[in-house]
């Protein structure tokens, strides 16, 4: 796809973060990449993925835009959504069509300021699109300042300065929407449609879903916890 459609693309969809960690069981970049074709079957316009590996294997199979990152996490740093220009490079020749990356106020672990990497980015690829990720209102403004592309509100509840809670930080993304500057992606923990549709009512771009649908450990989880807290209560 043409880069200079790919945002207007994703207008009003759904995208869905394919990554498993490791540990995990659905760990594998083939496991991702049919997870990624099985998404882009049910409809999501886009796919969110962790590694150069997974971002190759589902190019490979998946006809959809790839918003890229690479988890890697280094001493002295909480940084660890693509934090530095080596991960940007790597996921970059694995085949991304975005560049996701964190965008937070926390130092990185290369020392460059947030402006710099972002030039340093817009220089080394000028025809890819840069996905910032933040936790904060305030790291949203300074990310459109600089010029992203989009700005997701992925790390909100994941940075100790941000807001706390279990659901969706929907009143970030309706803050973030309504300066009208940079289209918002609304991402992180994102259970239902019901949410989804509030997201995009309020402005949001784009909805990004991972674990809801392709961690099946958790969602297991949370209906075993259902019945069994509906069952305890039943019986109390």
């Amino acid at each position: 796809m043409n880069e200079a459609l790919i945002i207007d693309s994703l207008k009003d969809g759904f995208i869905v973060s394919c990554q498993a960690l490791e540990q995990e069981p659905l760990f594998g970049a083939e496991l991702m990449a049919s997870m990624a074709v099985a998404a882009e079957e049910g409809g999501a316009v886009a796919i969110r993925a962790n590694t150069p590996r997974d971002i190759a294997a589902i190019k490979r199979k998946s006809a959809l835009p790839v918003i890229g990152l690479y988890k890697k996490h280094y001493p002295g740093s909480e940084v660890y959504i693509t934090p530095t220009l080596q991960e940007i490079r790597e996921i970059a020749e694995a085949g991304a069509d975005l560049l996701a990356f964190d965008a937070t106020q926390l130092p990185r672990p290369d020392g460059r300021s947030l402006q710099e990497f972002v030039a340093a980015i817009r220089l080394a690829y000028p025809h890819l699109r840069l996905v910032a990720d933040i936790s904060t209102y305030e790291e949203g403004v300074a990310a459109m300042a600089l010029g992203v592309d989009l700005v997701s509100t992925t790390l909100s509840g994941y940075t100790s300065y941000s807001t706390q809670q279990e659901q969706p930080d929907i009143d970030l993304v309706s803050r973030l929407a309504a300066l009208r500057r940079t289209p918002v992606l609304a991402e992180g923990r994102i259970w239902t449609p019901e949410e989804c549709i509030a997201c995009l009512r309020l402005g949001a771009h784009a909805v990004v879903v991972g674990t809801a649908i392709t961690r099946p450990q958790e969602i297991t989880k949370r209906f075993v916890q259902a019945i069994r807290g509906a069952l305890n209560h039943d019986g109390s």
